[in-house]
């Protein structure tokens, strides 16, 4: 009896040992798997998402890009962990993807509402940039200094004086131009023409509008053609730089979260303005771009 107790406690000894080193291999094997890092369809998000990329090979990860994917399924693809992580706005998450109205809150409150809606689907962001890609109106310079324009409310007062150049819903939409009618006063443009929306900037610089509605980081923001136009009442929700994550992905590669997080703290709006000038207007490839910054601000 003895001797069975003791052939009994010698193979659970071996088996515990066995476990022990069959785990590790098994974790080792999932952080090993590289990273997938995705990005939306347009260029200001292949740029920062090559920058991910970059700050996470430098971490020790290697990284598979799943760049340009379509905006209408990227979420998805994060969620169903076709990708593991992807640069996405919090107020495209609060607004869109939450159905959640954001107007009125800080972009802490916005970080907050995104981070906690997400959770339900098995992920989560970590901190957000200072970069602010939200809703605004652009100006061509010249016009904003002859009729002394800052901010919206002296474009309101200059509206007769100003031609408007819309895409076809800014006009319409709730939280776009009758939001600014309710918290400046109407805008009584001198003429609203609705034009498609890839043409805005080009219609300004031929002299046929004056005005129209932008984000606030475009990159013909960064030239001295284009300026943009203060919210000075904030009716506009921020729409904060963040990484959004699987959260089983950030399991497997625990320095996923600071690695990317060192990386946002620098992504000011004005930065970013500057790379999408560089990618838009200039012409680069978003590869070199993002590379060419990364070496400069993150070694």
């Amino acid at each position: 009896m003895q001797f069975k107790k003791i052939v009994a406690a010698a193979l659970l000894a071996i088996v515990t040992l066995l476990m022990g080193a069959v785990a590790p291999a098994t974790a080792s094997a999932a952080s090993n798997k590289p990273i997938i890092v995705g990005s939306k369809s347009v260029p200001e998000s292949k740029t920062v998402s090559e920058i991910y990329a970059i700050a996470l090979e430098h971490a020790g990860y290697k990284v598979i890009r799943k760049q340009n994917i379509s905006n209408s399924v990227v979420y998805r693809a994060v969620k169903t962990g076709q990708v593991d992580v992807y640069p996405e706005y919090t107020g495209t998450i609060v607004t869109a993807y939450l159905k959640k109205n954001g107007q009125g809150k800080s972009a802490a409150q916005m970080a907050s509402l995104a981070r906690k809606g997400v959770a339900k689907d098995g992920l989560t962001t970590f901190n957000y940039a200072p970069d602010d890609n939200r809703q605004g109106v652009g100006i061509r310079t010249s016009v904003a200094k002859k009729y002394h324009i800052k901010d919206l409310s002296d474009l309101q007062k200059q509206a007769g004086k100003i031609r408007f150049a819309s895409q076809g819903e800014f006009e319409k939409r709730p939280d776009a131009l009758p939001a600014m009618n309710k918290a400046y006063g109407k805008f009584n443009f001198k003429s609203i023409k609705d034009y498609d929306a890839n043409l805005l900037y080009k219609i300004m610089a031929q002299g046929k509008a004056d005005a129209a509605p932008v984000s606030t980081t475009d990159g013909q923001l960064a030239t001295s053609k284009f300026q943009l136009v203060k919210d000075n009442k904030n009716i506009w929700p921020p729409y904060n730089l963040v990484p959004l994550a699987n959260k089983q992905a950030v399991k497997r590669y625990p320095k996923m979260e600071k690695t990317l997080n060192k990386v946002d703290a620098k992504l000011t709006t004005k930065t970013v303005t500057q790379l999408n000038k560089e990618v838009g207007v200039d012409g680069q490839n978003y590869r070199t771009v993002a590379q060419n910054w990364y070496n400069k601000n993150m070694k």
